[in-house]
């Protein structure tokens, strides 16, 4: 039998991880950290609960792996090509980081871990205090850091970075809680509008010599 036609629990044991966390992400985002139960992660992989256990330890265990899967490892990638980046305008670079983060996380499934911890924070810090040190903390630190190199170089005009990277991030925040909370009710608006228009009013905003 081809490998590919096997049922779940027959494939090999590399995929099952995948399979898990592919699993707890859909459920996650639909029902949110409290309500989410190992038994049925493990049941929509198609493996037994023990076997969920040989991969994770437990239900937080299980949640930060699907951050580090979906939300991380795009994060880690973008503070690369940053890096990689160092001749780029300054302007051009924020504008791709801002994009990027939008296709590349706020509309994916994966921007449903963000409304989750938004909602659930209250009731469980200590996933709150992972997903600020992982994801927000690295984050912000990326799109402060594009400010403050625009404004060593002279396209910026001078901000405080912190505040202003406050300022870009809110607007996407909105957006991607927007679209979870109101599309599903006829209630959305066109995103790829919203980007370029909120991409534009900040390279204005931000761009030396605007009055």
């Amino acid at each position: 039998m081809h490998a590919d036609t096997k049922p779940r629990w027959e494939r090999r044991k590399d995929a099952r991880p995948q399979e898990l966390l592919a699993a707890a992400l859909d459920l996650f985002v639909d029902r949110g950290y409290a309500a989410t139960r190992l038994e049925d992660v493990a049941r929509r992989a198609g493996v037994s609960k023990g076997t969920l256990y040989l991969y994770f330890e437990n239900k937080q265990e299980l949640f930060k792996a699907v951050v580090r899967e979906n939300v991380v490892q795009v994060i880690g990638q973008a503070e690369s090509d940053m890096a990689a980046a160092e001749d780029a305008s300054c302007t051009e670079l924020l504008r791709t980081m801002l994009r990027r983060w939008w296709t590349e996380l706020a509309s994916t499934r994966a921007s449903g871990l963000a409304k989750l911890i938004i909602m659930e924070a209250g009731n469980f810090p200590e996933i709150a205090q992972f997903y600020n040190d992982e994801v927000i903390s690295r984050g912000q630190a990326l799109i402060a850091s594009i400010l403050r190199r625009g404004m060593e170089r002279g396209e910026f005009v001078t901000v405080d970075a912190q505040l202003m990277t406050h300022v870009l991030i809110a607007p996407v925040i909105m957006l991607m809680l927007w679209t979870h909370s109101h599309d599903p009710c006829g209630a959305g608006v066109d995103p790829e509008g919203y980007i370029e228009t909120f991409l534009g009013l900040a390279q204005r905003g931000l761009a030396r010599g605007t009055p």
